[in-house]
C-alpha cells in the first residue's frame, strides 16, 4: 500500500521540523496513540490501538528515524504486532519546503501489513490508511497553530 499527500503548515521550516521530531506532540497527533517514548535519539516505541473496519487491535511498534537530510528531507521506519489481529510495516520519506514564514509538508509512505486486517481488503484498509494520515496532519496542523 502506497500513500502520499502534502500539507501547508503555518509555522516556519525549523518549527515543523522541531515539532516532528517531539515525542509529546506527536503522541498527541497520531489517531489511537496510547504511549510514545523515545528509547534513543533516533528510535520511538509506540503503542496504539486501532480499528479497521471490524478489527480493532492494540499495535506495539517501534520506529526509527533517518535525519541526515534534515531538516529539508527525512525519513522512517517501523513496524508494529498487533497479535492476532496482525502486523504492519513501513516507511515514508518526508520532505519540507520553506515557503516563507509556512512549511510545505509532503511525504510519501509505503506499508506492508499481514494477519486478519490484511484478509480485510485493500480498499477498506487504503480508505482507513488515508483517514488516520488525514487525522494525524490535521491534529498536527492544529497542535501547529496553537504554538
Amino acid at each position: 500500500m502506497e500513500l502520499n499527500d502534502e500539507i501547508l503548515i503555518s509555522a516556519p521550516i525549523d518549527a515543523v521540523y522541531a515539532a516532528l521530531n517531539d515525542p509529546s506532540i506527536l503522541e498527541r497527533c497520531i489517531p489511537g496513540c496510547e504511549e510514545l517514548t523515545q528509547n534513543a535519539e533516533d528510535e520511538l516505541d509506540a503503542k496504539v490501538t486501532l480499528k479497521v473496519g471490524p478489527v480493532k487491535a492494540k499495535f506495539k511498534g517501534s520506529v526509527t528515524l533517518d535525519r541526515s537530510g534534515a531538516p529539508e528531507t527525512f525519513s522512517l521506519t517501523g513496524q508494529g504486532n498487533g497479535g492476532a489481529a496482525g502486523f504492519a510495516k513501513g516507511g515514508a520519506d518526508v520532505t519540507l519546503v520553506a515557503q516563507g514564514d509556512e512549511t510545505l509538508l509532503r511525504y510519501e509512505a509505503k506499508a506492508d501489513i499481514g494477519g486478519k486486517i490484511a484478509q480485510l481488503g485493500s480498499r477498506l484498509i487504503q480508505s482507513t490508511a488515508k483517514k488516520l494520515s488525514a487525522k494525524f496532519f490535521a491534529n498536527f496542523a492544529e497542535v501547529m497553530a496553537e504554538s
